[in-house]
Formats: structure tokens, sequence, C-alpha cells
């Protein structure tokens, strides 16, 4: 058909676009995946002993002394998003 010749592949404009797509996704991941901008726990006796969720709500349930704001996931597992203080002991039996 050609002669037995091949073609070089030439780059054109839709691979250029398609490249700069995936390069602003790509982009999006890395900086989308940065350090959490979360509250850490208060560095306190009371907040280093809680060990459970219900120990959490106790105070910042909706009746509790300060409650989570308006929002705020009701996911359960308040350590993954909020950072433990130092000498943190929940957890440990």
């Amino acid at each position: 058909m050609n002669g037995g010749k091949t073609n070089a592949w030439r780059p054109g404009k839709r691979d250029a676009v398609f490249l700069a797509i995936v390069a602003a996704v790509i982009l999006l991941l890395v900086y989308g995946t940065s350090e959490r901008t979360t509250k850490a726990v208060p560095d306190d006796e009371t907040h280093r002993t809680v060990t459970s969720r219900d120990q959490c709500m106790s105070c910042h349930g909706a009746e509790g002394v300060r409650p989570q704001p308006a929002g705020h996931i009701q996911g359960g597992q308040c350590f993954q998003c909020h950072t433990q203080p130092r000498g943190w002991t929940g957890g440990k039996p």
C-alpha cells in the first residue's frame, strides 16, 4: 500500500489538548490532596483522655457546651480529621 514505509506519528492539536487536560487533572489531584486544614484537638487533660465519639458528643453534641458547627460531618470518627493532642491516651485500654 505505502511501499513498505511507515509514517512517523506527529502530534496534532487534539493530542496537545488531551495532554493539557491530563496534566490539569493530575495537578488538581495533587493540590486537592494536600494536608487537611481542620482544627487540632485542644491539648488539655479533658481532650487527652477522650476515647470514644460519645465522650466527644457529651460536649460537642447539639445540647453540649460547645456544639459542632452547622454542616459538620456526622461521621463518628473525630480523630480521623482532627489531630490528637500530645500525650493523647485515647484508644488505649
